[in-house]
């Protein structure tokens, strides 16, 4: 229920509307901290996966430093967009943009054990998809019907599936503690500490109210960073370390990893993007619906996806990740009933300060790997029930079954058999173009064009002989 001191019923729903600024400022900040942890975690993944992330004892360590950096700044920036807009870019509502999970799966393949050096190809392809996904905004009403919830409920879950691993490897330790057969690796101390993590974060989900059940995950992580202090996992010195070896002030550098054109990268965050827009435009029906009570309009939702585009180009030239509305900050605004978009506006200038003060990200990255795999558990465990969600909207027919069950089959098949292999290993995609190798790994986008093309050729019901045959003799389940 919204608090009437900050304003009429008809305020509350304009977006337009400013609520005083001694209430609009913590509203703001309340946006950031439901976002905060989530629109960070893509960096460390990546850098992890590359190899000069958390616990490889990299030189190229101080990178990740930066990659935080420009994840606050760029969240931002992309987030004024949505709420300030210029021209026909941004929805002029309270959209908080954010580093998106979906690429993830997509990104790993192209960087991982390049460090650094696989950068260059992934901005690339970063700054092209971004380009594509702002095109998008033109006939983003014209292709929603490609993408019913049966293609993006299967695409989301396809992506957390192939994410609670890395949760998995975190809360134990870490990939390069795994990797070089350390005995700290799975022990009590590592599980103890995300466990801690975890516990707080649903003690406060289910049973606090207000800011500290939104701020839930980054107040289970401060828990456990404080738990790792206290049974030594983390040093008081290392954490004064990185401060004191931290700039006060920070301005991102253009093409600071270099530009490179990769047909794998551009494919992939191109087709990725279809599915980044769609959950757009469900966030922006989303916020519509929940905080003004009436249904998105064409130019906001045109608007929305300009600048979600928009702000992931921008974003590759300076050493960010792509970007996207955050669903989280939707149920948000639900919840307190302030439509306002600006007070979104006082957040995404509280991430742009974050983000020009690298001793912000000079803290982050003292958290130790074990408290990070507490909360990202959590996370990628609800990018999955996310998919199922969206799934629970599929009307169950038999024709429907078919096309998910060959297409998870195929992703999911994909995902377990290729990612979960050295690089340089035998796999089902070895004899395929290295581009249609690296596209294909992570077991998404041919799950996604599976069942696209599946469902545009399908007819609307399947024979019964056929659907017998095919599905195992359930011709007599729901239709």
């Amino acid at each position: 229920m919204a608090d009437e001191t900050l304003g009429t019923p008809e305020q509350l729903r304009d977006p337009n509307y400013t609520p005083p600024l001694g209430k609009a400022i913590p509203l703001g900040i309340q946006h950031v901290l439901a976002m905060f942890v989530s629109n960070v975690t893509p960096a460390i993944v990546l850098a992890g996966a590359a190899g000069f992330g958390f616990g490889s004892n990299s030189p190229d360590f101080p990178e990740l430093l930066y990659m935080i950096q420009m994840s606050m700044l760029f969240a931002g920036i992309a987030t004024l967009f949505q709420t300030i807009t210029f021209g026909p870019v941004g929805a002029a509502l309270p959209i908080v943009q954010g580093t998106s999970f979906a690429f993830i799966p997509i990104m790993i393949p192209l960087v991982v054990g390049k460090g650094v050096d696989g950068l260059a190809a992934l901005y690339g392809g970063v700054l092209i998809g971004g380009i594509f996904h702002a095109a998008l905004g033109t006939v983003i009403g014209k292709i929603r019907f490609a993408l019913p919830p049966l293609v993006t409920g299967l695409v989301v879950t396809l992506i957390g599936l192939a994410l609670v691993k890395v949760g998995i490897e975190y809360a134990a330790g870490g990939v390069p503690a795994k990797a070089a057969g350390a005995e700290s690796y799975g022990s009590f101390k590592s599980w103890s500490a995300a466990l801690v993590v975890i516990f707080v974060t649903l003690g406060l989900k289910f049973y606090a109210r207000g800011m500290l059940a939104v701020s839930a995950v980054l107040i289970g992580i401060v828990v456990g960073y404080f738990y790792s202090m206290a049974i030594g996992l983390l040093s008081f010195e290392a954490v004064a370390n990185s401060w004191t070896r931290s700039a006060i002030f920070s301005l991102p550098v253009p093409f600071k990893y270099g530009f490179e054109f990769s047909m794998a990268a551009v494919i992939g965050f191109c087709l990725m993007a279809f599915v980044s827009a769609v959950e757009t435009v469900g966030d922006v029906s989303g916020i519509c619906k929940g905080g003004a009570g009436r249904e998105a309009t064409d130019k906001e939702i045109a608007g929305a996806t300009y600048a979600d585009g928009l702000g992931t180009a921008v974003a590759g030239v300076f050493g960010a990740l792509p970007n996207t509305s955050f669903s989280q900050n939707v149920g948000l605004i639900a919840m307190t009933g302030v439509m306002s978009r600006h007070v979104v506006t006082i957040g995404a200038i509280f991430l742009i300060i974050c983000g020009l003060i690298p001793k912000v990200g000079g803290v982050i990255r003292t958290v130790p790997i074990e408290v990070l795999g507490g909360g990202v558990v959590v996370m990628f465990g609800m990018v999955v029930a996310s998919g199922v969600s969206m799934l629970s909207d599929v009307v169950w027919n038999r024709r429907n079954m078919v096309i998910f069950a060959v297409a998870l089959s195929v992703g999911l098949g994909l995902q377990l058999e290729v990612m979960n292999l050295a690089p340089g290993s035998a796999n089902a995609l070895q004899h395929l173009p290295s581009s249609l190798q690296i596209l294909g790994a992570s077991g998404i986008l041919p799950a996604a064009l599976i069942a696209i093309v599946l469902n545009l050729i399908l007819p609307a019901e399947l024979a019964d002989e056929a659907t017998e045959e095919m599905s195992g003799g359930m011709a007599g389940s729901k239709k």
